[in-house]
Parts: structure tokens; C-alpha cells; sequence
């Protein structure tokens, strides 16, 4: 059985804090128009806005070109089945409602707000909500009790040409789903065959079974059992809902039914299922106990009676959480890419199937950290993919678009999918793009060999297995055998499937060659040839770079083990600097892309240092597609204050000016004068033309403590620092790095060994 995290408590206090300060609720609203001028204010109300409204009135398509309405999804509660709290009116659903907002936002850049309808009449609900669903894209229905959900739901998408989606049933529905296909495939069941009973006939419980059985779980496997008992032919007092799972057998309790079964669907309340059940169930049974906010059983007493169960409870503090955020962000964003009109079986089947698929991929570290460090491997203790999984918002919504196309409820289908998923990881991803072309580069340009020097380390053969995987490159591991084919074992990798050179430095055939050519270069620098043999041998940094400098490799990622001082002084025993050696940090938000330099060699610069990193770091933004335009900050404004450190900035323009560079750059000024032009209306005379993209530090504190500042406040991704002027291409990542920032490393090394042309 799985161990537990951590449990994650608060007090009641601490929940009505988050939700009243700094400021009431959840949600806000932001315009995605520059509102600065009486132009913008024209051309956003009177009266330029006639202008769109009449192409809307002659097609009412149009709303999806002209409004928000194709990213925009409402939240809509009448409140009267709120959690597990039950009616509570429709404005005690609004927090709820606005949370569900923000998950929408967070996890697949899709808008939402809330919706709450003062009525718990059905009819009325649904006359309400027809006459203003034609605002967006998307309905997501919450928090509605049994059985007026299933009448409304189905009603309202008949009325409405847009999805219409409930997610307390097929949220639920999909995800178990997904749970399901991964539990069998572990035990060894086939859908097919698998004796289910389900135990809870309320919206999530009908809907999750019936998407199970449109899986090919036969519904004569299937038993129901509601708070009265077993679901049987026969039995009087059933609605139209629960009748067609009616079966014909003599079981007319939850025991009875359990006995044997080997899944058991718990969407009822805390306590339905016993110890004394679990106990007579089949051989490894599958036990998804969903009942919020406490299961239908624990963890502990499953495992205190079967050591052989698989598990899936509703809540974040165990393994194997079904959470409905894995599934209705994921669908809506797909639904509304494709312009659909409905939400259909079929993208909930192709959703459950995605999300099945990719629990068996590996599992990025940044997934890890999420999660307390807990490792996470497909197996029983991981078949659902956890919600902070970063590849989610562009794995998924591919699936579900393509099944809508499929089906003909698509109004827009999408040409070219990979570019689509592309654009999906930009959402979520400011660094996508640029990654994108990085990647692409490297892919079309021939196979790069780059050394993976902390070979023996875990995250290191994960990174090197992603970078082959990825088509990348052909990686090389540093290190012993029999401890790297361990370590990937315990990472769940089959290392014979792999196949990955590995080299160990010390036994290597080129060892000798590469002492005698480290020799050469450092026996006038007070190393004897026994000292070199030992280098060579022992220390990984000095046998990798001898192999990119000898002509073995391409290039060199390293650093996981110790800290960047130590590595660049190993490194450049063995390889020589070309050009200025500097680190540039690339700073990526939501439609803005900044390098930074230098971030980790030049403590105090000097001028003649400052110019030569602005023309270092102009030229490698240029390789990287980007027209460099240089800002040099300070803390002064061209020359006010007056300072020492300002002087050498001013002197580094004048160094610049003398040699006539290609490129803009000015200075010295603070960052809101490189990078707002609202700011830079008493500085006529600057000689930027746009923003400024490449920002030069007067230090590396000031370089370094910015990017890590803002990497540390959020709503940015900073990819470095990235070493550049060696005469060989080698990347030193953080200490501790993980996975994805190894084989970010690894790329920008192989990119740097095309030469980087993209």
C-alpha cells in the first residue's frame, strides 16, 4: 500500500484570511487592450467599437474573432449541492464557484467567472441560463444536486450551441476512468472483464459507470448500489437514471455485491465500505474510494486487511488523488479551440485515454517538488497524473479537439496539430517559443554527441534518456556501469532499451590520449603528469571537456554535483576562452523575452568588461533570432546621480562608440527607462528604437539578484545562466538542477554546436 504525505492542515481562520486579504475573493478582471490613450479609449468604446459589433450583427460567429467569448467559459451554481455541505443557497456557492474560476485560468489559460442563479427551480434555471448562455464559449455547470443536474444539463445543451458541461459527473467520470484503464493494465485485467460495483448512484457515480461501460466494462459485470441497496431488475422506486443499471442477480447489499468484485467505485459518504468488504474482495483489487471530504474507507484500513490493493481516494493528502482539475480545464480548452458545440462522449473517452497515457510517461522533477519531493513512477501508488503535471495543458487538449473534429462538432478545426500543441505550451510556458526554435534547430541540424559528465547521478540519466528521447542528440553518461544501470532501474528505466553510450573515465581507451593532451597544457602551470593522469582519471569535468576538446563530443553539460565556481575552473584547464567569457540569463514572461548579463563571471566589470559583454551578449541574441537592442542600467539616469559605478557604464558607451558596433545600445539608465516608453519622454535623445531586450548589469550582484528575484516572485521562467566564449560549448547548470533543467542545458549546448543556426 502507498505511503502517505504529509497531511496538509489549517484553521478555519486561516481560510476566511485567504480569502479576504489583501484584497475580497479570488478573481479580477484585466483588459487585454492598452487603455493609455484617448485612441485606445476611441477604438474601445465609441466609436470604434461599432465597428465590430456591426460585423457581429451580420454574423454572429463573429463574437468568436472580435470578443473574449472563444476563451471565456461561466461558472453556474444554483448552490444546492455545494461540496460535500449540501443546499446552501447559490451566493454560499460563490466561493466555490470562484475558485473554480481560477483553476480554469491556472491550469489552462482558459477565462472563467462566476455565475450564481438565486433559483433551485429547474425550469427557471434553465431559462435563465439559456438566455445569456450565448456570452461564451463554454458552460461549466457546478454544484447542482441529483437528479435536477442530469434534466438541466441536458437541456440546456440542447437549447445552446456551445459545450454545456457538468462537471461533478463527468469530471469525476473521466478521471476514475483514467484511473481504471491504468489499474487494470498494472493488474493485468482487461476492461472487458473486470466485476465493478459502484456504490453511490448519485450524478458522479451513474456518469463515471457509464463511461466505464462505454469503455467495455459489460454492464452485466456492473452492480449499483444506492442508499436503499443493490440496483436490481424489478425493484420498485427507481428514476430514469438509475433504471437502466438495473440488473438481474440476487446480491441486494453492498457486501453481498463486493464479495469477489474487483473494482469498487465509492462516490457515496464516509464509511460505506467496510474493512470486512475490502477483505473478500478478488485477488489485487482496485479500491477508488471518492467520497469527499472524507472516503468511503482510509488508506490505512484498506491496508491494514489487503496489502494488495490499488487505491485512489478525492484528496490531495494520499497517492492517486481523483481530481476533477486533471480533467475540465483540459476538456473545455480543447472543446474551445475547436469552436465545438457540444462536449460529447467521445472527448470525455479520448480525455480518460490521455490522461491514462501519460501517468505511464516519466515524471518531470518540477511534478516532484510539487508534491513534497515524493518520487512519483507509473505503478500503484502513481495511475492518475497529478495536477501540478506542467505537460497537461499541451498533452491533453490535442486529444480532446481531435475527437470533436472527428465527431463534426468542431466549427474551426485545427490544420496543423503540432503546431497547436506548440501553442498550448506558450500558455502555460513563456519559454516555449523560444525553446521551440532552439529545439528545431538542433533537431534539423547533424546529431550532436554532448557529454552528460554526472553520468552515476539519477536526474542526470532521467535528463539524458529525455534529451535521446526528444531527438535531441545522442547523449554520452560519464560514470561507472553497474552504478548507472542501477540508478535507472530505481528510476524505473530499462537501460538495455535505452541505449545510451556510457564511458567510464577511468578504464576509457582515450585515457591516456587525454592525459597526454592536458599535459601539454598544463605542464608549465605547475602540474606534474602524475597530477593530470589523476585529474583525468577521478574527476569527470576534466575527462569530459578533454573529449569535446579532442574531438569525441560535441559539447558538455555538467554541474549537478558541485558548485559553478569549481566546474568553470575545471573546465577551463582543459578548454580554452575564445571570446569574453560571460553568463547570459534569459528572463521569460508572458509576451516579453530579456537576457541578462553577465550573471556569473565578472564580479565588478570594468569598462572595457562592460562593452565587451554587451557585444558578447548582443551577438549570441542575435544567433538566437532576436534583433539585440542594449541597455546598460544603473541606478542613475545618464548621468544623475553621479557615481563610480555609473561612470564605468558611461565609459563603456563611449568604448562602444569608437568601434562603431551593429547594434543599438544606450545607457545608462534604470529598468523602467529601458523597458517602458512611457517613461521616455524626457530622454528625447536616446537612441533605442524599441524596448530594450538585452539588459548589461554594472555588476554581477545587481545581474544575479534580479534574475533570481523575479524567478523567485513567479510569473516568469529564467533559463540559465548560459555559458558563452569557450572555445567548445560546455553548460554548467545549478546544483541540485533537475531533469528539465538539464536537458534545457543540454539544448543550448547542442545549439551552440550547430553553431547556432537555426
Amino acid at each position: 500500500m502507498p505511503d502517505l504525505t504529509d497531511k496538509q492542515t489549517f484553521s478555519d481562520q486561516d481560510a476566511l484570511d485567504f480569502h479576504s486579504t489583501p484584497q475580497p475573493g479570488k478573481i479580477s478582471m484585466a483588459p487585454t487592450k492598452p487603455m493609455a490613450t484617448q485612441r485606445d479609449l476611441s477604438l474601445a468604446y465609441s466609436p470604434g467599437v461599432a465597428i465590430p459589433v456591426l460585423a457581429i450583427a451580420a454574423d454572429a460567429d463573429k463574437a468568436y474573432d472580435y470578443t473574449s467569448k472563444g476563451n471565456l467559459v461561466a461558472v453556474i451554481s444554483n448552490g444546492t449541492a455545494i461540496l460535500g455541505l449540501g443546499n446552501l443557497g447559490h451566493m454560499a456557492s460563490k466561493p466555490v464557484m470562484e475558485g473554480k474560476s481560477v483553476l480554469f485560468k491556472r491550469f489552462a489559460d482558459v477565462d472563467s467567472f462566476d455565475v450564481e442563479v438565486k433559483t433551485t427551480d429547474p425550469d427557471e434555471f434553465i431559462t435563465v441560463v439559456k438566455n445569456i448562455g450565448d456570452t461564451w464559449g463554454g458552460i461549466n455547470l457546478e454544484d447542482i444536486k441529483s437528479p435536477e443536474c442530469f434534466v438541466i444539463e441536458s437541456e440546456l445543451q440542447d437549447l445552446l450551441d456551445i459545450p454545456v458541461f457538468h462537471d461533478d459527473q463527468h469530471g469525476t467520470a473521466i478521471i476514475s476512468t483514467a484511473g481504471l484503464i491504468n489499474a487494470c493494465h498494472i493488474t493485468g485485467r482487461k476492461m472487458e472483464d473486470v466485476k465493478l460495483v459502484l456504490a453511490g448512484a448519485g450524478a458522479a457515480g451513474l456518469s463515471s459507470i457509464g463511461l466505464m461501460q462505454a469503455m467495455g466494462v459489460k454492464p452485466e459485470n456492473c452492480i449499483v448500489v444506492d442508499s436503499k441497496g443493490v440496483l436490481h431488475t424489478g425493484r420498485d422506486g427507481m428514476d430514469q437514471w438509475k433504471s437502466p443499471f438495473a440488473i438481474d442477480t440476487p446480491h441486494r447489499t453492498l457486501a453481498d455485491a463486493m464479495v469477489g468484485a474487483d473494482v469498487v467505485l465509492g462516490l457515496a459518504a464516509k464509511g460505506a465500505i467496510t474493512k470486512e468488504m475490502v477483505a473478500s474482495m478478488a485477488p489485487n483489487p482496485i479500491i477508488f474510494a471518492m467520497a469527499n471530504p472524507d472516503p468511503e474507507i482510509t488508506p490505512e484500513d484498506v491496508a491494514s486487511v489487503r496489502s494488495d490493493a490499488i487505491m485512489a481516494t478525492g484528496r490531495s493528502d494520499y497517492v492517486n488523488q481523483v481530481n476533477n482539475v486533471l480533467g475540465f480545464p483540459y476538456i473545455f480548452r480543447g472543446a474551445l479551440d475547436v469552436r465545438a458545440r457540444r462536449v460529447n462522449h467521445e472527448m470525455k473517452i479520448a480525455c480518460a485515454q490521455a490522461l491514462a497515457m501519460l501517468a505511464r510517461e516519466d515524471v518531470p522533477d518540477e511534478v516532484a517538488a510539487a508534491y513534497s519531493g515524493r518520487k512519483l513512477k507509473f505503478g500503484p501508488d502513481y495511475i492518475i497524473p497529478t495536477p501540478f503535471d506542467p505537460r497537461l495543458i499541451w498533452y491533453i487538449p490535442p486529444f480532446v479537439a481531435q475527437a470533436a473534429m472527428d465527431t463534426g462538432v468542431a466549427r474551426k478545426p485545427i490544420e496543423d496539430m503540432e503546431a497547436y500543441r506548440a501553442s498550448l505550451r506558450q500558455r502555460a510556458d513563456p519559454s516555449a517559443a523560444l525553446m521551440q526554435k532552439i529545439s528545431g534547430a538542433v533537431r534539423a541540424a547533424p546529431d550532436k554527441r554532448v557529454v552528460f559528465a554526472e553520468g552515476e547521478e539519477s536526474p542526470v540519466i532521467r535528463a539524458a534518456w529525455g534529451f535521446k528521447q526528444a531527438g535531441l542528440g545522442t547523449p554520452i553518461l560519464l560514470g561507472r556501469e553497474d552504478l548507472i544501470r542501477k540508478n535507472a532501474a530505481e528510476a524505473g528505466l530499462d537501460f538495455d532499451a535505452m541505449d545510451i553510450e556510457i564511458v567510464n573515465a577511468r578504464i576509457g581507451h582515450k585515457n591516456l590520449e587525454y592525459t597526454d593532451f592536458l599535459y601539454a597544457k598544463l605542464q608549465r602551470r605547475g602540474y606534474l603528469r602524475r597530477d593530470v593522469q589523476r585529474m583525468i582519471n577521478q574527476d569527470r569535468n576534466y575527462f569530459a571537456a578533454s573529449m569535446v576538446a579532442r574531438g569525441d563530443a560535441d559539447a558538455v553539460v555538467t554541474g549537478t554535483t558541485r558548485n559553478f565556481n569549481m566546474v568553470l575552473k575545471e573546465v577551463q584547464r582543459v578548454l580554452d576562452v575564445e571570446k569574453r567569457l560571460i553568463g547570459m540569463s534569459i528572463v521569460l514572461a508572458k509576451g516579453r523575452t530579456l537576457f541578462v548579463a553577465d550573471t556569473s563571471i565578472h564580479e565588478l566589470p570594468s569598462a572595457e568588461e562592460l562593452a565587451e559583454i554587451a557585444i558578447q551578449a548582443a551577438a549570441n541574441v542575435r544567433r538566437l533570432g532576436h534583433t539585440p537592442r542594449v541597455a546598460f542600467l544603473s541606478y542613475s539616469t545618464f548621468g544623475n546621480p553621479p557615481g563610480d559605478r555609473s561612470e564605468k557604464v558611461r565609459e563603456a558607451i563611449r568604448i562602444l562608440d569608437a568601434q562603431g558596433v551593429d547594434f543599438e545600445y544606450e545607457g545608462e539608465m534604470p529598468p523602467e527607462l529601458a523597458l517602458d516608453p512611457s517613461s521616455r519622454a524626457a530622454y528625447p535623445f536616446m537612441r533605442l528604437t524599441g524596448d530594450a531586450n538585452v539588459l548589461v548589469m554594472p555588476a554581477i550582484h545587481s545581474a544575479s539578484i534580479s534574475t533570481r528575484l523575479v524567478q523567485a516572485l513567479g510569473g516568469a521562467r529564467v533559463i540559465g545562466p548560459l555559458l558563452m566564449g569557450l572555445e567548445k560549448p560546455v553548460q554548467i547548470v545549478d546544483l541540485g538542477a533537475s531533469v528539465s533543467e538539464i536537458i534545457t542545458a543540454a539544448t543550448f549546448a547542442a545549439y551552440d554546436g550547430t553553431g547556432g543556426e537555426g
